[in-house]
């Protein structure tokens, strides 16, 4: 099928190519320069132009490297020889160098697919494994099987061409021809001796970054498959963020946040960094959030929510080290934890290790709260300093800047360089949260991203007086839940939610009673007509209440039972004065 190909002539004469020592000192110093020229990254296209530029001119004149298809992705080459004489296999140009200004010889650009017919000897190097020599380029013949190729070679004026496929690891990675035009000399075995010991050392590094990418592309389809893929900040917040992976060479890292909805139409803002890159970290950034999440759920104030998880993370890691476990620990971990509620307008946060949020008021003013920097999780807060919240009451369309370090940090400028460039963004009039967004992280385009960068935005929200109502328990008397239900109705008619009266006048009849007989006061119930009608009441009891199976006799038992059937969430919170038991009944279908 090959007429001109001297492969197998090649392995005959390879023992008489070893004995030639007149070249072989220069041929040391060639490769020990490629040992340190080829690799220097992990980019499977940026190390194939270094093999390239590295051969060009002293070995060829024009040298092109092709690589399977699916190798510049981390996968495993995928190539097959085509049956028919039509099917073509197709390469990937990973890159190409060249004597001569814009690279003529190429008849495709970088990154372009290569189309090699059946019969070429390209195919028939790849597949088979051995390097190719033609001292003297028989054009002619590559008219008959490749005329495109053909064309090129007769127009640059090619006249000795090499051929080594690229293979490590027990796989063939793509192939690196070598072509001379201005250099009158035709290759000769020495020469492609000295090519297959440069493709070998360029192999392993191509090899080394296909892995690379491989890991980079799972670790980051893993990481934003753990990231939320909508956010929501309800009747709170209006959200927009922005995740951007690290481009240096040490992988993903473990940079996160989300968005909470809480009882009372309140929200949680979470950002924070795991410690390390990679597989392991998105992993342990996985748990993290999770644990957060549930956390979220019991309705912990910020600081008592760090430090629950400070002492969750502590657990797993001891648990991992008894049964040996290699995943990576979250300990050294990050967190800033920020609650915000739109009827009060009442933001509490806290942080461990991580930097405070930027606040921007409606002027544009930017500050940094000061936020007590609790350390970073896993450390044991108990064993150093515990974790402290910070209350601030903001005006409406605040603006809160939740960001990890990648952000802010440089090697070349200080945090607070940074953290201004941050707040000379934010505070910019007239400005979408999308464009705000998209500026904040366009800081980064000029200089190299070291790691991670986590951004999220959340514009706040007020719901008025007019959508809440609040009445005050003059005593805590049982017949009052009567007054309560009365109060209720009314509510409801004034909101043009009679379909409610029924289900609501339960709940908040139950709800009451039991803050009266169970809890102490001040006694208040509160609605709050949102995106669903919430029922609340709050009384100066800590103790919260736990549903229970009441039997067939019991004459008590069965408030929080019904509560838990009308309405479609419920729970109980704590606060400084005592508790708040909720629930919420979703508004009819005209009124969402």
């Amino acid at each position: 099928m090959y007429p001109w190909r001297v492969g197998r002539t090649w392995q005959l004469f390879r023992g008489r190519a070893k004995r030639e020592s007149g070249r072989s000192g220069s041929h040391l110093v060639r490769l020990g320069e490629a040992s340190t020229r080829i690799g220097t990254t992990l980019d499977v296209l940026h190390t194939a132009q270094e093999l390239a530029d590295f051969t060009v001119p002293f070995l060829a004149d024009y040298v092109a490297v092709d690589l399977a298809e699916t190798v510049p992705l981390g996968e495993e080459p995928l190539l097959k020889l085509g049956t028919d004489k039509d099917d073509e296999t197709v390469f990937h140009r990973a890159a190409a160098a060249s004597i001569h200004e814009g690279i003529p010889e190429s008849i495709w650009q970088k990154e372009e697919p290569v189309f090699v017919p059946p019969d070429s000897p390209f195919t028939g190097a790849y597949f088979s494994r051995e390097s190719y020599l033609e001292p003297e380029l028989d054009v002619a013949a590559w008219e008959t099987h490749d005329p495109g190729r053909a064309a090129k070679m007769r127009e640059n004026g090619m006249h000795s061409m090499m051929m080594v496929p690229v293979h490590a690891r027990g796989m063939v990675l793509g192939i690196a021809i070598f072509l001379r035009t201005s250099n009158p000399s035709a290759f000769d075995l020495s020469d492609l001796m000295l090519a297959e010991n440069i493709v070998s050392r360029a192999a392993l590094s191509l090899d080394n970054a296909r892995r690379y990418a491989r890991e980079r592309a799972v670790a980051l389809a893993l990481q934003r498959s753990l990231l939320p893929s909508t956010l929501s900040g309800g009747s709170a917040v209006d959200l927009a963020s922005q995740y951007l992976p690290a481009d240096t060479e040490s992988g993903v890292g473990g940079d996160w946040f989300d968005v909470i909805p809480l009882s009372g139409a309140r929200v949680a803002l979470v950002v924070g960094d795991v410690v390390g890159h990679g597989i392991q970290a998105a992993a342990t950034m996985g748990r993290l959030r999770t644990a957060v999440q549930s956390l979220a759920d019991m309705d912990l104030p910020p600081d008592e929510l760090l430090t629950h998880l400070d002492h969750l993370i502590l657990r797993l890691a001891a648990a991992d080290d008894m049964v040996g476990h290699a995943a990576q620990s979250a300990a050294g971990a990050t967190c800033l934890y920020v609650v915000y509620d739109p009827v009060t307008r009442h933001c509490a946060m806290a942080r461990a290790g991580h930097l405070p949020p930027a606040i921007v008021d409606p002027d544009g003013l930017v500050t940094y709260p000061d936020v007590p920097a609790g350390p970073p999780l896993g450390l044991g807060s108990i064993h150093t300093v515990p974790y402290a919240a910070t209350d601030l009451t903001l005006r409406e369309g605040s603006l809160i800047a939740l960001y990890t370090d990648g952000l802010v940090e440089s090697r070349d400028d200080d945090i607070d360089v940074g953290m201004d460039r941050l707040a000379a963004v934010l505070g910019r009039p007239n400005h979408s949260l999308d464009e705000l967004c998209a500026e904040a992280v366009g800081m980064l385009s000029a200089r190299r991203q070291p790691d991670d960068v986590a951004l999220l935005l959340a514009a706040t929200r007020m719901i008025g007086p007019g959508r809440t109502a609040s009445w005050d328990l003059s005593a805590p008397d049982p017949s009052l839940a009567g007054e309560a239900r009365a109060w209720t109705r009314r509510q409801l008619a004034k909101w043009n939610l009679t379909e409610l009266e029924a289900a609501g006048e339960t709940v908040v009849s139950e709800m009451i009673t039991n803050a009266i007989l169970h809890g102490s006061g001040p006694i208040r119930l509160r609605l709050i007509r949102d995106r669903v009608l919430i029922c609340e009441v709050s009384d100066g009891s800590g103790s919260l209440p736990r549903p229970r199976q009441a039997d067939t006799t019991d004459e008590n038992g069965r408030g929080l039972f019904l509560i838990t059937h009308l309405c479609s969430r419920w729970g109980s919170r704590w606060t400084p004065d005592g508790k708040i038991i909720w629930g919420e009944l979703d508004l009819p279908p005209a009124e969402h």
